[in-house]
């Protein structure tokens, strides 16, 4: 296991504890960390990922969710219900692809970073390759920030920090669910890690230049080097 997986994993381990307290009824004031929780749809209800989002690969029809929040005891779920229909229903099933069902929610004001100010829940039906994992999976729908092998931003927010500590938070005792904006599907025979840098798409003929270019220099400079050494030996 890599240093950025074993963080991910004492990271994710930790929050999930922070995340399995009792459910408060009222606000209370605590200790917690502002990040980006990871959750799947399981059983009609979001579940703090056991696995991070690089170990787990969701299988056909399956539904994963993140959320930015402020969290401490109670359990920051997505706002929106994973409902995959809603999601992928117009979306057709395709041969040796899976459809996985993504739902992103950047939080609430009170949660957001200085300056920083939240984008509506998005649901996005993302068709892939059937190993894909969930970070594959986020990447292909938005641009995704890591800090030390952890999920910092996505889709530019926050604009900065990653899983600060928070101290005397207030968590409200219930977020009001909103309604999704669904958004067209994304699909790719081979979705790019996260931790990837993309290629280029302007400079398709920068590196047969290049050689090219590198082949010339050197048949001018064995040429020059031949006549050179022609002048010298009809010198003697």
């Amino acid at each position: 296991m890599t240093a950025h997986r074993t963080v991910r994993l004492v990271f994710s381990l930790l929050a999930g504890l922070l995340l399995a307290g009792t459910v408060a009824t009222t606000a209370q004031a605590e200790d917690g960390y502002r990040f980006w929780g990871y959750y799947q749809w399981t059983n009609g209800s979001w579940a703090f990922s056991q696995k991070g989002a690089d170990a787990f690969v969701p299988a056909d029809g399956g539904v994963e969710g993140w959320r930015f929040a402020v969290g401490g005891a109670k359990p920051r779920v997505p706002r929106a219900a994973g409902d995959f229909d809603a999601i992928c229903g117009k979306t057709p099933a395709e041969t040796g692809k899976k459809r996985v069902a993504l739902v992103v929610d950047s939080g609430t004001p009170e949660d957001a970073v200085s300056g920083d100010t939240p984008a509506p829940a998005t649901g996005t039906c993302v068709v892939t390759a059937p190993k894909s994992n969930g970070a594959q999976i986020l990447a292909a729908v938005a641009p995704v920030r890591i800090e030390k092998g952890l999920t910092c931003g996505i889709a530019g927010y926050p604009s900065k920090g990653c899983g600060d500590q928070i101290k005397n938070i207030k968590v409200p005792a219930t977020d009001t669910a909103v309604t999704l904006q669904v958004g067209p599907a994304v699909g790719s025979t081979a979705v790019q890690s996260p931790a990837a840098t993309p290629a280029s798409s302007d400079d398709g003929g920068a590196p047969w230049t290049g050689i090219i270019i590198a082949l010339v220099v050197v048949v001018l400079l064995a040429g020059g080097g031949l006549f050179l050494n022609r002048r010298r030996t009809a010198a003697k």
